[in-house]
């Protein structure tokens, strides 16, 4: 169907698919993982991630490279591993094991620019000779993050609000159940309609100044107003308040994530 070929991958470990399958990851586990790849003096492309867009005719791309930030010492073997998406609704953000280097949460969104918007780093094993351990694979599951440690254990993970994730976008990825997860299998990611859904996509406008900020106090406002009502008072409410928003939505300048908020209110509006 499409290949790709990079001469600064030494070892093509794994893929992973965005939710809406534009774009791929490629992991390099550079030497195996045995080796520390992470420090000041290597090279930002080794053992690090390789960013492609799939086009419509299945072609890919190649857009950047992304490597945890944080350098590492010459005693810490660290490269790319197992990882998964985060379910942060209208965003691509994956959590992604590091072996000593930890865990980094990064966007990737505009594969061009990834940026990492949280970590954890227990640092070395031994301060005194290179050890062989660290993460060896983080996944997300219904709300938490599970991260295997070789040698220390198993590390449970919750995300928090900050600069970059609001409180919304947390509760919303938490709305994502699944009985069984195999992350390589890469299930559809789903988010049954909510108001912390909504609430999340309001979040992104501000984020990205789609409406003003009056306008989204006001979409606040009423999301606010539509959750105190009941039955068939809040169903007319939503219906009307996501017909305005689509009209709006024509004047935003985000506006491919205003008409998404107004489907999502639309949504709500069915329950």
């Amino acid at each position: 169907m499409f290949a790709a070929a990079d001469s600064n991958m030494s070892f093509w470990h794994s893929a992973t698919f965005t939710n809406d399958g534009s774009k791929m990851l490629f992991s390099d586990e550079w030497g195996g993982g045995s080796a520390p790849r992470c420090r000041s003096t290597d090279h930002y492309e080794w053992g690090s991630d390789a960013l492609f867009t799939v086009d419509g005719k299945k072609s890919l791309t190649f857009k950047s490279y992304y490597k945890m930030p944080a350098a590492q010492t010459n005693l810490e073997n660290c490269v790319a591993h197992n990882g998964s998406l985060v379910p942060i609704p209208g965003r691509d953000i994956m959590v992604q094991s590091w072996y000593q280097g930890g865990v980094s949460i990064f966007e990737w969104t505009d594969p061009s620019h990834p940026k990492e918007i949280a970590y954890q780093d227990r640092g070395p094993i031994d301060g005194a000779v290179q050890g062989n351990g660290g993460t060896w694979s983080v996944y997300w599951y219904n709300g938490y993050m599970y991260s295997s440690e070789i040698a220390r254990g198993l590390d449970v993970f919750e995300l928090q609000p900050s600069a970059y994730i609001s409180q919304n976008e947390i509760d919303a990825a938490k709305t994502v159940k699944f009985d069984y997860l195999n992350v390589q299998g890469q299930q559809k990611l789903v988010w049954p309609a909510s108001f912390s859904l909504s609430r999340s996509y309001v979040d992104q406008l501000e984020r990205s100044k789609g409406y003003a900020p009056e306008k989204l106090a006001s979409i606040r406002a009423d999301l606010s107003a539509a959750e105190k009502l009941s039955g068939q008072a809040r169903k007319d409410f939503l219906a009307k308040m996501a017909t305005g928003l689509h009209t709006d939505a024509r004047g935003s300048s985000d506006a491919p994530k205003a008409h998404t908020l107004a489907s999502s209110v639309g949504d709500l509006a069915k329950l």
